[in-house]
Protein backbone atom coordinates (compact mmCIF):
# COMPACT_ATOMS: atom_id res chain seq x y z
CA UNK A 1 0.00 0.00 0.00
CA UNK A 2 1.19 3.77 -0.60
CA UNK A 3 0.45 6.65 1.52
CA UNK A 4 1.79 9.90 -0.29
CA UNK A 5 1.63 12.27 3.53
CA UNK A 6 3.61 15.28 1.73
CA UNK A 7 1.41 17.39 0.82
CA UNK A 8 2.66 20.56 1.86
CA UNK A 9 5.36 19.99 -0.81
CA UNK A 10 3.58 19.52 -3.44
CA UNK A 11 0.06 17.35 -4.32
CA UNK A 12 -0.99 15.41 -7.10
CA UNK A 13 -3.00 16.99 -10.02
CA UNK A 14 -6.18 16.37 -9.83
CA UNK A 15 -7.65 14.48 -12.59
CA UNK A 16 -10.46 17.08 -13.40
CA UNK A 17 -7.72 19.51 -13.34
CA UNK A 18 -5.81 17.88 -16.28
CA UNK A 19 -8.86 17.36 -18.55
CA UNK A 20 -9.86 21.23 -17.95
CA UNK A 21 -5.78 22.01 -18.91
CA UNK A 22 -6.00 19.52 -22.28
CA UNK A 23 -7.83 21.58 -24.52
CA UNK A 24 -5.49 24.46 -24.15
CA UNK A 25 -1.93 22.79 -25.37
CA UNK A 26 -3.47 21.67 -28.59
CA UNK A 27 -6.99 23.56 -29.72
CA UNK A 28 -7.44 26.37 -27.49
CA UNK A 29 -3.11 27.64 -28.01
CA UNK A 30 -4.23 31.60 -28.72
CA UNK A 31 -1.89 34.00 -27.48
CA UNK A 32 -3.99 36.16 -25.14
CA UNK A 33 -2.66 39.79 -26.59
CA UNK A 34 -3.59 39.14 -29.84
CA UNK A 35 -6.73 40.29 -30.93
CA UNK A 36 -7.51 37.36 -33.45
CA UNK A 37 -10.39 35.02 -31.86
CA UNK A 38 -7.99 32.02 -30.27
CA UNK A 39 -6.26 35.12 -28.76
CA UNK A 40 -9.38 36.58 -27.63
CA UNK A 41 -10.42 33.38 -26.66
CA UNK A 42 -7.54 32.89 -24.43
CA UNK A 43 -7.43 36.40 -23.11
CA UNK A 44 -11.23 36.00 -21.68
CA UNK A 45 -9.93 33.24 -20.20
CA UNK A 46 -7.00 34.42 -18.01
CA UNK A 47 -9.94 36.67 -17.46
CA UNK A 48 -12.11 34.91 -15.89
CA UNK A 49 -9.99 32.96 -14.04
CA UNK A 50 -8.53 36.01 -12.46
CA UNK A 51 -12.11 37.27 -11.21
CA UNK A 52 -12.79 33.47 -9.66
CA UNK A 53 -9.58 33.35 -7.86
CA UNK A 54 -9.93 37.26 -6.71
CA UNK A 55 -13.39 36.46 -5.53
CA UNK A 56 -11.73 33.53 -3.32
CA UNK A 57 -9.92 36.16 -0.82
CA UNK A 58 -12.30 39.11 -1.45
CA UNK A 59 -10.36 40.46 -4.33
CA UNK A 60 -10.87 41.81 -7.61
CA UNK A 61 -9.72 40.45 -10.46
CA UNK A 62 -8.17 42.54 -11.55
CA UNK A 63 -5.70 43.20 -9.28
CA UNK A 64 -4.40 39.35 -9.95
CA UNK A 65 -1.10 38.64 -11.61
CA UNK A 66 -0.49 35.39 -12.67
CA UNK A 67 3.33 33.93 -11.76
CA UNK A 68 5.59 30.80 -11.95
CA UNK A 69 4.02 29.81 -8.52
CA UNK A 70 4.53 31.30 -4.40
CA UNK A 71 8.06 31.48 -4.92
CA UNK A 72 8.03 34.59 -7.60
CA UNK A 73 4.97 36.14 -6.15
CA UNK A 74 6.71 36.37 -3.16
CA UNK A 75 9.79 38.07 -4.73
CA UNK A 76 7.65 40.38 -6.94
CA UNK A 77 5.64 41.33 -3.81
CA UNK A 78 8.37 42.15 -1.03
CA UNK A 79 10.77 43.54 -4.36
CA UNK A 80 8.10 45.41 -6.30
CA UNK A 81 7.02 47.13 -2.99
CA UNK A 82 10.44 47.75 -2.14
CA UNK A 83 11.28 49.27 -5.38
CA UNK A 84 8.45 51.50 -5.28
CA UNK A 85 8.11 52.75 -1.99
CA UNK A 86 12.07 53.23 -1.12
CA UNK A 87 11.66 56.89 -1.17
CA UNK A 88 9.14 56.71 1.63
CA UNK A 89 11.30 54.75 4.12
CA UNK A 90 13.14 52.04 4.10
CA UNK A 91 11.84 49.32 6.66
CA UNK A 92 10.52 46.10 6.87
CA UNK A 93 8.74 43.65 9.07
CA UNK A 94 8.92 39.70 8.71
CA UNK A 95 8.88 37.29 11.12
CA UNK A 96 12.09 34.43 11.90
CA UNK A 97 9.54 31.37 10.65
CA UNK A 98 8.95 32.49 7.21
CA UNK A 99 9.43 30.25 4.32
CA UNK A 100 12.88 30.52 2.59
CA UNK A 101 11.33 31.72 -0.31
CA UNK A 102 10.92 35.16 1.69
CA UNK A 103 13.41 35.22 3.79
CA UNK A 104 15.42 34.93 1.16
CA UNK A 105 14.36 38.02 -0.58
CA UNK A 106 14.65 39.56 2.35
CA UNK A 107 18.31 39.12 3.07
CA UNK A 108 18.74 40.63 -0.32
CA UNK A 109 16.97 43.31 0.02
CA UNK A 110 19.23 43.72 3.33
CA UNK A 111 21.97 44.01 1.03
CA UNK A 112 19.86 46.87 -0.81
CA UNK A 113 20.34 48.97 1.85
CA UNK A 114 16.42 47.80 3.87
CA UNK A 115 16.52 47.69 7.53
CA UNK A 116 14.37 44.11 7.84
CA UNK A 117 13.63 43.09 11.63
CA UNK A 118 12.75 39.82 12.21
CA UNK A 119 10.16 39.19 15.15
CA UNK A 120 9.95 36.48 17.52
CA UNK A 121 7.70 33.81 17.86
CA UNK A 122 6.55 32.05 20.77
CA UNK A 123 6.70 27.76 21.23
CA UNK A 124 3.95 27.34 19.25
CA UNK A 125 4.85 29.55 16.22
CA UNK A 126 2.90 32.61 16.82
CA UNK A 127 4.21 35.77 16.07
CA UNK A 128 5.04 38.48 19.07
CA UNK A 129 2.61 40.95 18.50
CA UNK A 130 3.75 43.38 21.49
CA UNK A 131 7.20 43.49 19.51
CA UNK A 132 5.33 44.09 16.00
CA UNK A 133 3.33 47.16 17.87
CA UNK A 134 6.92 48.20 19.36
CA UNK A 135 8.93 47.88 15.45
CA UNK A 136 6.64 49.53 13.51
CA UNK A 137 6.91 53.29 12.94
CA UNK A 138 6.75 55.73 9.85
CA UNK A 139 9.90 54.19 8.06
CA UNK A 140 7.92 51.05 7.48
CA UNK A 141 6.87 50.06 4.19
CA UNK A 142 5.88 47.01 4.57
CA UNK A 143 5.44 43.73 7.14
CA UNK A 144 4.94 40.32 5.70
CA UNK A 145 3.61 37.14 7.79
CA UNK A 146 2.46 34.04 6.09
CA UNK A 147 -0.83 33.31 6.98
CA UNK A 148 0.39 29.64 7.92
CA UNK A 149 3.05 27.86 8.65
CA UNK A 150 3.77 25.26 6.10
CA UNK A 151 6.36 23.06 8.45
CA UNK A 152 4.54 23.33 11.84
CA UNK A 153 0.85 24.20 10.67
CA UNK A 154 0.48 27.59 13.08
CA UNK A 155 -2.23 29.56 11.69
CA UNK A 156 -1.08 33.16 11.84
CA UNK A 157 -3.73 35.81 13.96
CA UNK A 158 -3.97 37.84 10.39
CA UNK A 159 -6.86 40.24 10.86
CA UNK A 160 -4.60 40.98 14.84
CA UNK A 161 -1.68 41.51 12.63
CA UNK A 162 -3.67 43.80 10.01
CA UNK A 163 -5.42 45.76 13.12
CA UNK A 164 -2.09 46.89 14.32
CA UNK A 165 -0.46 47.83 11.10
CA UNK A 166 -3.64 49.93 10.76
CA UNK A 167 -3.14 51.44 13.96
CA UNK A 168 0.01 52.36 14.23
CA UNK A 169 1.10 52.75 10.45
CA UNK A 170 -2.26 52.91 7.92
CA UNK A 171 0.75 53.98 5.39
CA UNK A 172 2.44 50.03 5.88
CA UNK A 173 1.68 47.33 3.59
CA UNK A 174 0.85 44.14 5.09
CA UNK A 175 1.88 41.57 2.58
CA UNK A 176 0.87 37.28 3.42
CA UNK A 177 2.28 34.35 2.07
CA UNK A 178 -1.09 31.92 1.70
CA UNK A 179 0.83 29.40 -0.29
CA UNK A 180 0.20 26.67 2.84
CA UNK A 181 -3.67 28.02 3.90
CA UNK A 182 -5.11 28.88 0.22
CA UNK A 183 -8.41 26.06 -0.04
CA UNK A 184 -7.35 25.32 3.66
CA UNK A 185 -7.86 27.56 5.83
CA UNK A 186 -10.42 30.75 5.03
CA UNK A 187 -9.09 33.94 3.96
CA UNK A 188 -10.60 37.68 3.43
CA UNK A 189 -7.97 40.15 1.90
CA UNK A 190 -10.15 43.24 3.62
CA UNK A 191 -11.36 41.72 7.03
CA UNK A 192 -7.83 41.25 7.89
CA UNK A 193 -5.84 44.55 6.33
CA UNK A 194 -4.19 42.72 4.01
CA UNK A 195 -2.71 44.29 0.92
CA UNK A 196 -0.84 41.46 -0.82
CA UNK A 197 -1.16 37.88 -1.17
CA UNK A 198 1.05 35.01 -2.65
CA UNK A 199 -0.71 32.02 -3.87
CA UNK A 200 0.34 28.61 -5.43
CA UNK A 201 -1.45 26.31 -7.70
CA UNK A 202 0.63 22.82 -6.65
CA UNK A 203 -0.78 22.72 -3.41
CA UNK A 204 -4.24 22.89 -4.19
CA UNK A 205 -3.79 20.00 -6.75
CA UNK A 206 -2.97 22.05 -9.22
CA UNK A 207 -0.22 22.12 -11.88
CA UNK A 208 3.49 23.21 -10.81
CA UNK A 209 4.69 26.66 -12.50
CA UNK A 210 1.61 28.99 -11.82
CA UNK A 211 1.01 31.15 -8.51
CA UNK A 212 -0.29 34.64 -8.11
CA UNK A 213 0.12 37.68 -6.63
CA UNK A 214 -3.18 39.30 -5.62
CA UNK A 215 -3.29 43.34 -4.13
CA UNK A 216 -5.66 45.51 -2.53
CA UNK A 217 -7.08 48.10 -4.63
CA UNK A 218 -4.20 51.61 -5.34
CA UNK A 219 -1.20 49.60 -3.81
CA UNK A 220 1.92 50.86 -5.16
CA UNK A 221 4.42 48.19 -6.94
CA UNK A 222 7.11 48.56 -9.50
CA UNK A 223 7.97 45.16 -11.82
CA UNK A 224 11.52 43.45 -11.15
CA UNK A 225 11.86 41.89 -14.11
CA UNK A 226 11.16 43.47 -17.58
CA UNK A 227 11.04 42.16 -21.14
CA UNK A 228 8.01 40.95 -23.50
CA UNK A 229 4.86 42.25 -23.00
CA UNK A 230 1.61 40.30 -21.61
CA UNK A 231 -1.74 41.13 -20.20
CA UNK A 232 0.11 42.59 -16.76
CA UNK A 233 1.87 45.55 -16.48
CA UNK A 234 3.76 44.00 -13.47
CA UNK A 235 5.11 40.94 -15.03
CA UNK A 236 6.70 40.38 -18.39
CA UNK A 237 5.99 37.50 -20.77
CA UNK A 238 3.23 34.99 -22.39
CA UNK A 239 0.66 34.25 -19.81
CA UNK A 240 1.15 30.34 -18.86
CA UNK A 241 -2.63 29.77 -20.12
CA UNK A 242 -3.01 25.61 -19.55
CA UNK A 243 -1.58 26.55 -15.90
CA UNK A 244 -3.88 29.26 -15.65
CA UNK A 245 -7.06 27.16 -16.33
CA UNK A 246 -5.54 24.42 -14.23
CA UNK A 247 -5.23 26.73 -11.32
CA UNK A 248 -8.45 28.28 -11.55
CA UNK A 249 -10.25 24.48 -11.79
CA UNK A 250 -8.18 23.55 -8.50
CA UNK A 251 -9.54 26.43 -6.54
CA UNK A 252 -12.87 25.62 -7.99
CA UNK A 253 -12.71 22.47 -6.56
CA UNK A 254 -10.46 22.90 -3.59
CA UNK A 255 -13.75 25.25 -2.38
CA UNK A 256 -16.28 23.29 -3.33
CA UNK A 257 -18.09 22.05 -0.45
CA UNK A 258 -15.27 23.89 1.74
CA UNK A 259 -16.31 23.19 5.31
CA UNK A 260 -17.85 19.52 4.56
CA UNK A 261 -13.81 18.79 3.11
CA UNK A 262 -12.01 20.18 6.10
CA UNK A 263 -14.04 18.47 8.93
CA UNK A 264 -13.12 15.69 7.05
CA UNK A 265 -9.32 16.97 6.84
CA UNK A 266 -9.75 17.27 10.54
CA UNK A 267 -10.49 13.65 11.64
CA UNK A 268 -7.88 12.57 9.61
CA UNK A 269 -5.25 14.65 11.26
CA UNK A 270 -6.63 14.13 15.18
CA UNK A 271 -6.75 10.37 13.64
CA UNK A 272 -2.91 9.98 13.02
CA UNK A 273 -1.94 12.75 16.02
CA UNK A 274 -3.94 10.56 18.29
CA UNK A 275 -2.21 7.58 16.75
CA UNK A 276 1.18 8.53 17.18
CA UNK A 277 0.75 9.53 20.88
CA UNK A 278 -0.97 6.40 21.60
CA UNK A 279 1.24 4.29 19.87
CA UNK A 280 4.72 5.77 20.25
CA UNK A 281 6.51 6.93 23.38
CA UNK A 282 8.68 10.17 23.39
CA UNK A 283 7.35 11.78 20.75
CA UNK A 284 6.99 15.86 20.47
CA UNK A 285 4.14 17.81 18.82
CA UNK A 286 5.69 20.89 17.49
CA UNK A 287 3.20 23.70 16.32
CA UNK A 288 -0.70 24.41 18.64
CA UNK A 289 -2.83 21.91 19.43
CA UNK A 290 -6.87 22.34 18.34
CA UNK A 291 -7.93 25.64 15.98
CA UNK A 292 -5.21 27.11 15.66
CA UNK A 293 -3.25 24.73 13.52
CA UNK A 294 -3.79 24.15 10.24
CA UNK A 295 -5.93 20.98 9.09
CA UNK A 296 -3.61 18.96 7.36
CA UNK A 297 -0.54 19.52 9.38
CA UNK A 298 1.22 17.28 11.95
CA UNK A 299 4.30 17.83 12.91
CA UNK A 300 6.28 15.02 14.89
CA UNK A 301 10.06 14.83 16.94
CA UNK A 302 10.59 11.12 17.56
CA UNK A 303 13.34 11.25 20.41
CA UNK A 304 16.36 9.30 19.79
CA UNK A 305 16.49 8.82 16.02
CA UNK A 306 16.80 11.09 12.98
CA UNK A 307 14.06 12.19 11.06
CA UNK A 308 15.62 11.32 7.96
CA UNK A 309 16.08 7.50 8.63
CA UNK A 310 12.39 7.85 9.48
CA UNK A 311 11.90 9.40 6.32
CA UNK A 312 13.87 6.99 4.08
CA UNK A 313 12.04 3.80 5.93
CA UNK A 314 8.67 4.83 5.38
CA UNK A 315 9.76 5.65 2.10
CA UNK A 316 10.17 2.17 1.97
CA UNK A 317 6.85 1.02 2.89
CA UNK A 318 5.43 3.18 0.40
CA UNK A 319 4.80 6.13 2.64
CA UNK A 320 5.54 9.64 1.50
CA UNK A 321 6.70 12.27 4.24
CA UNK A 322 8.99 15.07 4.95
CA UNK A 323 11.57 16.12 7.27
CA UNK A 324 10.99 20.06 6.90
CA UNK A 325 9.88 22.66 4.46
CA UNK A 326 9.81 21.68 0.56
CA UNK A 327 12.29 24.19 0.41
CA UNK A 328 14.90 23.29 2.84
CA UNK A 329 14.74 19.62 3.05
CA UNK A 330 18.02 18.63 1.58
CA UNK A 331 19.96 20.72 4.07
CA UNK A 332 21.29 19.05 7.24
CA UNK A 333 21.19 22.26 9.47
CA UNK A 334 18.35 22.16 12.32
CA UNK A 335 15.38 23.99 10.65
CA UNK A 336 15.16 27.37 11.09
CA UNK A 337 11.40 26.83 12.27
CA UNK A 338 12.02 24.33 14.96
CA UNK A 339 15.03 26.57 16.34
CA UNK A 340 13.01 29.62 15.97
CA UNK A 341 10.43 27.96 18.50
CA UNK A 342 13.05 26.96 21.03
CA UNK A 343 13.63 23.09 19.99
CA UNK A 344 16.99 21.96 20.60
CA UNK A 345 19.22 20.91 17.72
CA UNK A 346 18.96 17.04 18.27
CA UNK A 347 15.09 16.86 18.86
CA UNK A 348 14.69 19.17 15.94
CA UNK A 349 16.82 16.44 13.65
CA UNK A 350 14.19 13.92 14.97
CA UNK A 351 11.32 15.95 12.91
CA UNK A 352 9.27 14.23 11.04
CA UNK A 353 6.13 16.63 8.71
CA UNK A 354 2.96 14.97 7.80
CA UNK A 355 0.73 17.05 5.38
CA UNK A 356 -2.54 15.46 4.41
CA UNK A 357 -4.60 16.58 1.45
CA UNK A 358 -8.69 16.03 0.29
CA UNK A 359 -7.35 12.78 -1.66
CA UNK A 360 -5.86 10.97 1.62
CA UNK A 361 -8.14 8.20 3.24
CA UNK A 362 -8.43 6.91 6.33
CA UNK A 363 -7.45 3.44 5.10
CA UNK A 364 -3.52 5.72 4.76
CA UNK A 365 -4.16 7.43 7.92
CA UNK A 366 -4.10 3.60 9.72
CA UNK A 367 -1.20 1.90 7.06
CA UNK A 368 0.95 4.85 8.30
CA UNK A 369 -0.07 4.15 12.16
CA UNK A 370 0.86 0.40 11.33
CA UNK A 371 4.06 1.05 9.93
CA UNK A 372 5.00 3.79 11.95
CA UNK A 373 5.57 2.73 15.32
CA UNK A 374 7.40 -0.35 14.13
CA UNK A 375 9.51 1.36 12.04
CA UNK A 376 10.81 4.12 15.27
CA UNK A 377 11.42 0.88 17.52
CA UNK A 378 13.72 -0.60 14.90
CA UNK A 379 15.80 2.63 14.51
CA UNK A 380 15.93 3.54 18.80
CA UNK A 381 17.18 0.03 18.97
CA UNK A 382 19.95 0.84 16.44
CA UNK A 383 20.31 4.59 17.22
CA UNK A 384 23.54 5.57 19.47
CA UNK A 385 21.49 8.76 20.18
CA UNK A 386 19.18 6.45 22.69
CA UNK A 387 20.14 6.92 26.27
Amino acid sequence: MKAYLDNGSTTPVDERVVEAMKPYFTEKYGHPLFIYSQGKEANETVKEASDFLGNTINAKGENVVFTSGATEANDLGLRGVAKARRREGNHIITSKIENPSVLRICENLEQDGFDVDYLDVDKNGFVDLDQLNDLISEETILVSIGHVSDEIGTIEPLKEIGEIIEDESPKTYFHTNAAASYGLVPLDLEEAYIDLVSLSAHKIHGPMGVGALITAEDVEIEPVNYGYLSLSDLRPGTENVPGIVGFRKAAELSFKEFDKKIDRLKKLRNRLIKGIENEIPEVVLHGPEGEKRSPANANYSFKHIEGESIMIHLDIRGISVATGSACATRKLEPSHVLTAIGVDPVTAHGAIRFTLSRMNTQKEIDYTLEVLPEVVEKLRELSPMKS
